[in-house]
């Protein structure tokens, strides 16, 4: 049984053409990796070389978690439907970096199997974690053509919505992991609320492109949340009011809340949806004017 030299070819699309946009995709995931390399005598003088290498790993899993589920709004906000064609690599990627996260913790543990066993199965963040990796194995396993043919579209379709609930569990893991500042985590949290919501405005408006005022809504709505979420979260933790913690949020002396990185981060998204749509409208103008010209 021969194997097609173009199915390892990651820089090829399903034609074997030469696609920039994977060669992009490809890189994106390769940039921790080297990013690690580049910083490897650090890494090694550091207190805890593995433990840093584990939290790497570990936090982008969830970036390329949160960058698979972009896809699918993105490609419609940008008018760009050929960011499909790359998810699949990002969502295999996204395992890769979870498998390195789990062995490492394995090699941290001195390659004992009966104490990384007691350990992933006692301590509840590591159950969280454990099982979210489980999840994307789960749908790593099942991303070939082959597996989406022998399950069927539906049942394909039904197995790899339990992303979300994967997104859900490794938020978890990964707020447990914060033992102070949880700048990072609240906003990582945002940004996937505001994924998932873009999805359930969409299936409730009926629609795969959403308005640019339903994506500022959006946004605006994702960042009030965040606002409200984080000072809720700090005022239980440290038994002050939240009416305080919201007191602090126009004070940028004290660093920028998540709440602001969301809504510039929608904004954004939303002037690409503008920009987009109205070089799109030109676009369909000026084609009947080619075509004029092509006929006379």
């Amino acid at each position: 049984m021969q194997t097609d030299p173009a199915s390892w070819q990651l820089w090829r699309d399903r034609r074997g053409r030469l696609s920039w946009l994977r060669i992009a995709a490809l890189a994106l995931l390769l940039f921790p990796l080297a990013k690690a390399l580049a910083e490897a005598g650090a890494i090694a003088h550091g207190a805890r070389p593995i433990n840093d290498l584990i939290h790497r790993a570990g936090f982008w899993t969830l970036v390329f978690l949160g960058v698979t589920l972009a896809v699918t709004p993105f490609r419609s906000v940008a008018r760009y439907g050929q960011l499909v064609d790359v998810r699949r690599m990002l969502g295999v990627g996204t395992f890769c970096y979870a498998a390195a996260h789990i062995s490492l913790f394995f090699a941290d543990q001195s390659y004992d199997v009966g104490k990384f066993v007691h350990e992933i199965t006692h301590r509840w963040y590591l159950i969280i974690g454990g099982t979210a990796w489980l999840g994307l194995a789960a749908l790593a396993v099942t991303s070939t053509n082959g597996m989406t043919r022998r399950l069927g579209p539906l049942r394909w379709r039904r197995l790899h919505q339990l992303v979300y609930g994967i997104a859900f569990l490794a938020l978890i893991h990964y707020f447990q992991q914060t033992k102070a500042d949880i700048t990072v985590p609240v906003f990582a949290a945002s940004l996937f609320g505001w994924l998932i919501l873009y999805r359930l405005l969409a299936w409730w408006q009926e629609t795969s492109e959403l308005s640019s005022l339903s994506l500022l809504a959006l946004t605006v709505v994702v960042s009030l949340l965040t606002f409200a979420g984080e000072a809720i979260g700090i005022g239980i933790a440290f038994h002050v009011s939240p009416l305080r913690v919201l007191d602090s949020v126009f004070d940028f002396d004290a660093g920028i809340r998540p709440g602001w990185q969301v809504l510039a981060a929608g904004l954004a998204v939303v002037m690409v949806d503008m920009v987009r749509a109205r070089w799109n409208r030109r676009s369909a103008r000026a084609r009947p004017l080619r075509q004029v010209k092509a006929e006379t």
